[in-house]
């Protein structure tokens, strides 16, 4: 037995005044609570209470535990409630992570006024287009795209969103719109460079069919509004997910490709580490991001 307990055991006894009325309150037999007294005088080396069938009383070495014993105590009552008020009241350092684009478009502003209802949470936000383990790098909250690939996470989507591949009018006039996705490969392609290990493939999918396409192009970046600006201005076809291209394809500034064919899960989540007890502040953000995005949960391409 540790200290504490140990100490909350001795409080109790003293308390109820005989070993047979412990062991009712712990639901234990009074050997059982004459054991655990005995292991406790054996580990302290003292006797604590002097005791016969019928009442207890302390010794001196007794009154000394008890009386130091009730502060601690007292102490780690104070402790325990300090951390569980950090745990009902948002409070403390909270650090975001989010993409670049959909950072700074969606979460910066949302932080802003969850700062502002919040002024006891000190919020940190990490954008970068270079996908981030939320665990080795220490933080609460991350928006991310796609699949949730780790077990010791948990995740609330926040809403749909699909990925689709587009091009300038401009273009398709010039190269011609491609039918299939093989077509792909004939074509000048624009990327975003997050890993260079599925750099330069595009998967589509098309009900059982699955196609892999090797595709390259004369621009690549890791930042998704260069790329986007490049596509714009007619330099070939692009893969980039609706919450940014919506309005585009609506003007006609855009045209989708390939609008038969599907791409790969582009969900937007909010994931936080798997925890019992989750803190405040995260859960107060986790709350806030799922009100403010209850409207793109409501449609199957997010409504964007």
């Amino acid at each position: 037995m540790d200290g504490f307990s140990d100490l909350a055991f001795f409080s109790l006894l003293v308390r109820q005044g005989s070993l047979a009325a412990t062991a009712q309150q712990l639901g234990l037999t009074p050997p059982a609570v004459s054991k655990r007294l005995a292991a406790l005088e054996r580990r302290l080396g003292v006797r604590l209470l002097l005791r016969t069938t019928r009442r207890i009383s302390l010794t001196p070495e007794g009154e000394t535990y008890l009386a130091g014993g009730a502060r601690v105590l007292e102490e780690l009552q104070a402790l325990e409630a300090t951390v569980a008020g950090a745990r009902s009241q948002p409070q403390g350092l909270l650090r975001v992570s989010a993409t670049l684009g959909f950072g700074r478009r969606h979460i910066a502003p949302l932080l802003s006024a969850f700062a502002r209802r919040h002024p006891q949470v000190e919020v940190q936000l990490h954008l970068s287009e270079r996908p981030l383990s939320l665990v080795e790098e220490g933080f609460d909250v991350q928006v991310r795209f796609g699949e949730v690939p780790d077990g010791r996470l948990s995740a609330r989507l926040l809403a749909h969103n699909q990925r689709v591949l587009c091009a300038a009018p401009a273009y398709l006039q010039r190269a011609g719109t491609p039918a299939t996705p093989r077509e792909l490969a004939q074509h000048a392609c624009l990327f975003i460079r997050e890993a260079d290990e599925i750099f330069g493939h595009w998967h589509l999918r098309q009900g059982s069919k699955a196609e892999t396409v090797k595709v390259r192009g004369p621009l690549a970046a890791n930042d998704g509004e260069c790329v986007l600006a490049w596509a714009l201005e007619g330099h070939g076809i692009l893969m980039r997910s609706l919450w940014e291209v919506a309005p585009l394809l609506r003007a006609g500034t855009l045209v989708q490709v390939l609008p038969d064919w599907t791409l790969p899960p582009a969900d937007i989540h909010a994931v936080f580490p798997a925890r019992p007890l989750l803190a405040a502040k995260t859960r107060a953000l986790v709350d806030a991001l799922l009100a403010a995005f209850e409207p793109h949960r409501q449609a199957v391409d997010g409504g964007w």
